[in-house]
């Protein structure tokens, strides 16, 4: 028992009916602004390690401390 076009084209049909296209739009356009602001933070957070960080300087201190 296999899911054909015409199950998909009726639960479309009825999630339409239900919620109604604005309610359907407005959902996507907040699903992708989600998505937008998801990417912007990955890409922020790259550009942060992206900066090189000097490890002999932290095993120097270290040492001293010792």
């Amino acid at each position: 028992m296999s899911i054909g076009i015409w199950q998909i084209a009726i639960v479309v049909i009825l999630v339409v009916l239900l919620f109604g296209r604005g309610k359907i739009s407005s959902l996507m356009g907040d699903v992708a602004k989600g998505i937008k602001s998801f990417k912007k933070g990955m890409a922020s957070d790259t550009t942060d390690e992206s900066e090189p960080k000097n490890i002999s300087e932290n095993n120097q201190d270290s040492n001293n401390k010792d």
